[in-house]
């Protein structure tokens, strides 16, 4: 089995982050990945904001819990965050973020650094907070969040993978 089959059938989600920033060189390869996932006719619609500013990972996690209505980290105390968001005005937007997602996190695992895809990038954004952010950044308001990607070393082992379900692969010829 080679290593790209290999990390597409073992990669795991990532609840339990060490407290150690990941390297530069392992952010950036993640990154090129996520850039290079597929998007609808090559529009490109994602973007990528990326944040290792503990006060404002933070901050971005209560306004992202009280949407939940809970009062917890939803990002496990991971060292850096990627937000990814998309172009509305492209009908892909959604797949297209979604493939970004799937791309930080598979290449995230290959390199021995753990991750986990965290919701309610899309209700975030459409608060008067979460729109403050996004002018700030000088990103438009024809973006919508698609989801977060934390990042971080695992500090624990990964847990075992449920069983596949029976039906999930219908062959027909």
């Amino acid at each position: 089995m080679n290593d790209t089959i290999k990390t597409l059938i073992s990669r795991r989600s990532c609840k339990n982050f060490k407290s150690e920033q990941i390297k530069d060189e392992e952010l950036n390869l993640i990154l090129q990945a996520g850039m290079n996932a597929p998007t609808g006719r090559g529009l490109q619609s994602p973007i990528m904001v990326v944040i290792q500013n503990k006060s404002l990972i933070q901050k971005i996690s209560k306004l992202n819990a009280s949407i939940m209505g809970v009062n917890v980290d939803p990002f496990y105390n991971a060292p850096t965050l990627v937000i990814v968001l998309a172009d509305k005005n492209i009908s892909t937007f959604r797949e297209d973020g979604s493939l970004v997602l799937g791309n930080l996190m598979n290449s995230a695992f290959s390199l021995g650094v753990g991750s986990c895809w965290i919701h309610r990038a899309k209700e975030e954004f459409q608060t008067l907070e979460g729109k403050e952010l996004l002018k700030e950044w000088g990103i438009g308001e024809n973006y919508e969040g698609i989801g977060h990607c934390v990042l971080g070393y695992p500090a624990s082992e990964y847990l075992e993978p449920k069983p596949r379900k029976k039906d999930y692969i219908r062959v027909i010829k």
